[in-house]
C-alpha cells in the first residue's frame, strides 16, 4: 500500500507549450531559513526539509512533454570525453 493518497489522473490537456516556471520564495517550515523554489515547490539546503510536490502552484509536466526526452526505448548518450589518464610512473629507485 502506498503512503500517498491516490487521486484520479488529471484530464489530458492540450499539447501547447508549457510556460516558464515561476520563482517563489518562502520560509522553511522546519528551521525558518529563507528559501526559494519553483512554482511553490521547495527544498531547504540547511535542514533538508522538502515540501510535497502536490503543494505546487501548477501541475508538473508529464514525461512526454519534455522536449529533451530521448526517443522511446533509447537511452541518452553519454558525453564523449578524453580517456582517463594513467597515473604517472615513479622514477626507478624512488
Amino acid at each position: 500500500m502506498t503512503r500517498w493518497p491516490t487521486r484520479p489522473d488529471p484530464p489530458r490537456e492540450s499539447t501547447t507549450p508549457l510556460t516558464a516556471p515561476e520563482l517563489t520564495e518562502a520560509e522553511c517550515r522546519r528551521c525558518g531559513t529563507y528559501i526559494a523554489g519553483l512554482d511553490g515547490r521547495y527544498a531547504c539546503g540547511v535542514c533538508g526539509w522538502v515540501n510535497d510536490h502536490a503543494e505546487g502552484h501548477r501541475r508538473l509536466p508529464r514525461a512526454d512533454e519534455d522536449p529533451d526526452r530521448p526517443a522511446r526505448g533509447r537511452r541518452p548518450r553519454r558525453p564523449q570525453g578524453p580517456p582517463p589518464e594513467a597515473p604517472p610512473e615513479s622514477p626507478p629507485g624512488a
